[in-house]
């Protein structure tokens, strides 16, 4: 179901632009169109990566849980393709119909999922490749420092700039 459209001002910016509803929902259109295209292109290439694994050599020395987590890898990339490819089947089947504002609206939801899932796969990825290339304690330090890294920028740096943007405006 997509968000409510009743607050034409929900996606409004303080950021004195002056731009109708309609030019704004344009805009961050293409932003969201922009930032779905560099969550692809990664998530492809992961993607890409753990589908060739099931077909080397060494595939049949893995122990069932490195089994068990590859197939959770594999289940998390398809998710996180499939979450990050939503908006734009959600923005096909609303064309023409004025719905972009609800539509970014959705796209925005879904890109924090994808990013959400991604991040579960990084640091997934890191933590298999260590687990079978070192051992297991490798694997549990090496996802934990990514997962540490991810939560850094991904998600403080850019709530303390959010802070200070909002006290100097």
């Amino acid at each position: 179901m997509l968000p409510s459209d009743t607050d034409a001002t929900a996606d409004a910016q303080i950021d004195g632009r002056s731009e109708t509803r309609d030019e704004r929902a344009d805009r961050n259109w293409n932003e969201v169109l922009q930032e779905l295209r560099v969550l692809q292109t990664g998530t492809q290439i992961l993607t890409g990566f753990l589908l060739a694994l099931a077909f080397q050599p060494s595939f049949a020395g893995l122990g069932p849980s490195q089994r068990v987590g590859y197939l959770v890898l594999v289940s998390l990339s398809a998710l996180s393709a499939v979450v990050a490819l939503a908006p734009v089947s959600v923005h096909r089947i609303l064309f023409a119909r004025r719905a972009k504002p609800a539509t970014v609206r959705f796209g925005h939801l879904c890109m924090m999922a994808a990013l959400v899932l991604v991040s579960a796969l990084l640091v997934g990825v890191v933590s298999f490749v260590f687990d079978v290339v070192v051992g297991g304690a490798a694997s549990w330090v090496s996802g934990l420092c990514l997962a540490l890294v991810i939560t850094a920028l991904w998600v403080v740096v850019p709530l303390l700039a959010r802070r200070r943007s909002e006290r100097t405006s």
